[in-house]
């Protein structure tokens, strides 16, 4: 649901970002749109993917309750979507996250995975 309006977007993602660091997740930059986030994260040894999107989505889930931003309880989905990037990347990555609100304005968060799997041939199990 697109609960992530402006007036929260910013508050949720600055407290994603410092409750990561205090966790030791390296988090290079976290942003999104109304319905979604992207998280730019290395992984440091000892970390698994699973185990930091625990601690990210549940923590942030709570601390949104907790102060009441969104009209309805908030709770992320299930699942998470991650890509691994090589470093030569990493730039081109980070610009893409902090430009979503732009990059929103003309498709879909779901329009943009769709070709995003059909241009690398990957099959989303979830779907019928």
């Amino acid at each position: 649901m697109p609960v992530l309006r402006d007036e929260i977007r910013m508050k949720v993602f600055m407290h994603i970002k410092e409750y990561a660091m205090s966790k030791g997740i390296e988090l290079d930059v976290v942003n999104g749109y109304l319905d979604h986030a992207h998280c730019l994260i290395c992984l440091a040894r000892g970390q698994t993917l699973a185990d930091v999107m625990k601690i990210i989505k549940g923590e942030s889930a709570h601390w949104i309750n907790k102060n009441r931003l969104t009209r309805t309880k908030f709770v992320w989905q299930d699942d998470y979507w991650a890509v691994s990037v090589s470093e030569r990347h990493v730039p081109f990555v980070r610009r893409y996250i902090l430009k979503q609100e732009e990059h929103h304005k003309g498709k879909t968060f779901e329009t943009e995975i769709n070709r995003f799997m059909q241009k690398y041939g990957w099959t989303n199990s979830n779907k019928n």
